[in-house]
C-alpha cells in the first residue's frame, strides 16, 4: 500500500498517496517525498522563514504582513507594525517568534505572519 513509506509526523505505517502527496490518516499530515528530499540538503532543522521564505535570525527587524488580534483581549496589531530585536523560539502551536511591541508588550507570533524588514 505504501510501499515502506512512513509518516515524517508521527511515523505511521499507514499512509497512502493522493495526485504527488502522501497522506497520514492519523495525524491529517501531508507531504510529497520529493520535495522533501530536495530540501533535505538547502534547510536544516530548526530554520525560520518569514511569509516571503527569507531566512530569520534572532534580532532581526519584523514587519507584521496583515492585522492580527491578540487572544484573550480587544487589542488587535496593526498590519506594517514594525517589531525590534525578536527572539527565535521552539513556541507551541507555530509561535515561533518571541518579540515586544510597543503599546502592547510581550507577545509571541507566527514567522507565516511576518515580513523581514
Amino acid at each position: 500500500m505504501s510501499d515502506g513509506l512512513k509518516c515524517p509526523q508521527c511515523g505511521s505505517e499507514h499512509v497512502y498517496q493522493d495526485g504527488s502527496l502522501w497522506i497520514c490518516p492519523e495525524c491529517a499530515h501531508e507531504w510529497n517525498p520529493e520535495a522533501a528530499a530536495g530540501d533535505a540538503g538547502t534547510e536544516g532543522e530548526g530554520v525560520v522563514k518569514d511569509a516571503n521564505g527569507n531566512v530569520l535570525a534572532d534580532g532581526d527587524t519584523v514587519t507584521v504582513i496583515k492585522d492580527l488580534k491578540v487572544k484573550g483581549s480587544s487589542l488587535v496589531i496593526k498590519g506594517g507594525t514594525k517589531v525590534k530585536g525578536i527572539r527565535l523560539t521552539d513556541g507551541a502551536n507555530g509561535h515561533n517568534i518571541a518579540c515586544k511591541i510597543d503599546g502592547i508588550g510581550a507577545m509571541d507570533l507566527k514567522s507565516e505572519f511576518v515580513k523581514k524588514a
